[in-house]
């Protein structure tokens, strides 16, 4: 699943290729038809992200509201849409591009109180400027849940996906079984810090990045990564291989039916 970096990208390709125009919306596969009728021929106001959901938002206040899940799959061009292939839910088409979304688990059409509704349960994001992390200390100090699992609770921390997750943790040396209420404050706001200058640079970059100046390939005379994932990362998906601080061998488990990667001699605490 897409990480929040990944869908404010989107949103912002998105806003660039169809803010202030008229669009014609429709639905080639025809789940979403309904839909499509009440905001086509409509012009776009504002395209935004919270956490791992996008909003597209119409001159008559009604909003698309997409959650790609584990399948979904936007395409974008310039230019004329070509003839629809495959299941295509959402087709989006101005006068100079096209957008079009495959297999998202919502796709659905919000009026303003729904939007606004939507929002209230998603917890705060760190890309977004607006966002308040009282909110998410105020979760994460009551919980008796690991910082590992919080992380990744869409109500704590909206966007933070398996990577942030494991890589924002081994850069403060944090044990992921940690329990919510053993984080201090200090730790709290540290991690925070992390995750707003890190998935910052990853929706700019359209890639994830988290490892320091001395640990990169060219300063290790390390082969640089390779993964569909892109980017230069810690410990995420390198169960089994040494840990670029000290050399220990990086560890994977299941943590609430995801896969949880750490440096068992880094992460002690």
């Amino acid at each position: 699943m897409p990480e929040g970096n990944v869908i404010h990208h989107q949103a912002r390709r998105l806003g660039r290729a169809f803010t202030r125009r008229a669009v014609v919306v429709d639905s080639p596969q025809g789940r979403f038809a309904g839909g499509a009728e009440l905001v086509s021929g409509r012009v776009v106001r504002k395209v935004e992200a919270h956490g791992k959901h996008l909003f597209v938002g119409f001159d008559n206040d009604l909003w698309i509201h997409v959650h790609l899940g584990l399948f979904g799959k936007w395409q974008m061009g310039a230019g004329e849409s070509p003839e629809p292939v495959g299941l295509i839910r959402l087709r989006i088409v101005s006068d100079a591009s096209y957008a079009e979304l495959r297999g998202p688990t919502v796709c659905e059409v919000l009026d303003a109180s729904e939007k606004r509704a939507a929002v209230r349960r998603i917890g705060p994001d760190p890309i977004r400027k607006d966002a308040d992390p009282q909110v998410a200390w105020e979760r994460v100090h009551r919980s008796s849940a690991p910082i590992a699992g919080l992380l990744m609770d869409q109500r704590v921390f909206a966007g933070v996906g398996n990577i942030y997750r494991a890589e924002v943790l081994f850069r403060y040396e944090m044990s992921p079984f940690r329990m919510g209420r053993d984080v201090t404050r200090a730790d709290f706001d540290e991690l925070w810090r992390d995750l707003v200058m890190l998935m910052t640079a990853g929706t700019k970059r359209g890639r994830i990045d988290t490892v320091r100046d001395e640990h990169l390939p060219e300063a290790m005379g390390r082969a640089p990564r390779e993964d569909r994932h892109g980017g230069e990362v810690y410990v995420y998906r390198r169960d089994g291989r040494p840990c670029l601080a000290c050399g220990s061998e990086v560890q994977m488990a299941d943590l609430q039916g995801r896969k949880l990667y750490w440096c068992p001699a880094c992460q002690v605490t």
